[in-house]
């Protein structure tokens, strides 16, 4: 990953995440969209992404089962 100031290193678990590097927002791994660590509210503990709000969850979530299914 690009070292992009303000940008954090998260774990994430469930229901919470660590904070490996601080920074101010994460970014979505489906739209690529800043979010700021205060308004991070999904992520997948499994495949260790952040994403933007429940419809980039969603396509994450239906992208990895097409992955694993073919």
């Amino acid at each position: 990953m690009a070292d992009i100031q303000g940008l954090a290193v998260l774990e994430y678990h469930t229901p919470h995440f660590d904070i490996i590097r601080p920074g101010q927002f994460v970014l979505c791994a489906i739209s690529g969209a800043r979010i700021d660590l205060d308004d991070l509210k999904y992520w997948s503990a499994e495949f260790q992404e952040a994403y933007r709000g429940p419809l980039e969850a969603t396509q994450s979530f239906l992208r990895h089962r097409r992955l694993n299914a073919g």
